[in-house]
């Protein structure tokens, strides 16, 4: 058993942590009290080959593995969480699952350029009245001819007025629950759709946050990913992927909050004497060095399952659901060391706190992976293999040239 990373691992993760502190921590809380997002911030993470660090070069990616994408989503949200949020759209939730499920024709056209980041990609799941209760949805897909004609509104969409192609989910057979929900890439350029900003959120505010309206959206069939009344299977692997880039931000955001307190209990002095030398200061600060341990080996466990391909759904889930409700734990600790001045903005730990909420509710909240991990340990729930399983990483063929290059 080795948990040592390689020296490409450590590359990336270097590379990223640079341009996280030296490019966006100087400004982001600027961006936050604006609730805008940078908008140098996709350019260069597209420059700097992030938006398509685990996708492989042939289609225009970096062609390192999925361990190493936890590795950049965690040194990303150590500076804040809207940059993670970015990795979990663009790549987990969509680029991913065209990498899983889209034809060859469909990676050249859509993966191909989101690799590069010369286009960006989000996710159409929620509704305003379905969130843990996907078939719930009321957004509606209608074949004529050679087209699907959608009707409906997403809520809550990171990067919706950003993306140019949203993986949207909706319901072809209304009377077939599940089965009957397919998933397509709607380009924002169709007629019929627009999109929105949410303003007034409580954390991610330097972020994009919206909504996607379709009204009579004509989607060609070449557009549908995978066969009609697989959407609900397809969204669920794309929540497996987007799981994960969660779990390993929470990860961050988690060490965050441990090193600024680290930092803070050495330069403050009470009773004579430096805050980190009395024992409940200590013990804080214990928890958090713990909480971060566990969650980055459940992170790292779940990134060698994706590089064997071996299924990772229980995993995932677990290790979304510890690293995202204790990141929420660790920011109130770390404002309870900081005292006073965790409570204001001049420190980062309070905008720490208002992040890490988000994460125990959207991706599955923490009472629905409670729920999964209890149907998993009672037997009640067994993951079925999917007709496309997410590929293994595979060095020479994610690093090998296109063919046709």
């Amino acid at each position: 058993m080795d948990f040592s990373l390689s020296e490409e691992h450590l590359m990336a993760q270097r590379m990223v942590r640079e341009f996280a502190q030296k490019e966006v921590y100087p400004t982001i809380k600027e961006w936050d009290r604006k609730q805008q997002m940078n908008p140098a911030i996709l350019p260069r993470m597209a420059e700097l080959g992030i938006l398509g660090i685990c996708i492989p070069v042939r289609y225009g990616g970096q062609g390192y593995d999925y361990i190493t994408l936890g590795l950049v989503c965690e040194e990303l949200e150590r500076v804040d969480s809207t940059l993670r949020v970015v990795m979990s759209v663009h790549m987990g939730l969509n680029s991913l699952a065209l990498l899983q499920w889209g034809t060859e024709a469909q990676k050249q056209k859509f993966l191909v350029p989101q690799a590069r980041g010369q286009k960006y990609g989000a996710f159409g799941l929620t509704e305003s009245g379905a969130g843990s209760d996907v078939v719930a949805m009321q957004t509606t897909a209608k074949r004529h001819g050679d087209v699907y004609v959608l009707n409906g509104e997403k809520m809550w969409i990171s990067l919706a007025t950003k993306a140019h192609n949203f993986l949207v989910v909706a319901k072809t057979d209304p009377s077939a629950g599940h089965r009957g929900l397919t998933a397509f890439i709607v380009e924002r350029d169709m007629k019929g759709v627009t999109t929105g900003d949410i303003h007034g959120k409580l954390g991610v505010r330097a972020g994009s946050t919206g909504w996607i309206a379709m009204q009579d959206v004509e989607v060609p069939v070449e557009n549908r990913l995978g066969e009609e009344g697989e959407g609900f299977y397809i969204a669920m692997s794309c929540l497996d992927n987007g799981r994960y880039t969660v779990a390993a931000g929470a990860t961050g955001l988690i060490r965050a909050c441990l090193e600024d307190s680290i930092k803070y209990a050495h330069e403050r002095k009470t009773f004579g004497k430096p805050i980190g030398e009395h024992q409940l200061i200590k013990q804080k600060i214990a928890y958090m060095q713990q909480w971060y341990d566990a969650a980055r080996l459940m992170v790292l466990h779940v990134g060698w399952l994706k590089n064997m391909g071996l299924r990772n759904t229980r995993e995932t889930s677990m290790a979304k659901w510890f690293a995202t409700d204790h990141s929420v734990k660790a920011a109130l600790e770390a404002i309870q060391i900081h005292g006073a001045y965790g409570f204001s903005d001049e420190y980062d730990v309070e905008r720490y706190l208002r992040n890490s909420k988000g994460a125990v509710i959207y991706e599955g909240t923490s009472e629905i992976h409670q729920l999964m991990q209890a149907d998993y340990a009672l037997g009640y729930r067994r993951d079925r293999p999917l007709r496309c399983e997410m590929p293994a990483y595979d060095a020479a063929y994610w690093q090998a040239e296109a063919i046709n290059a």
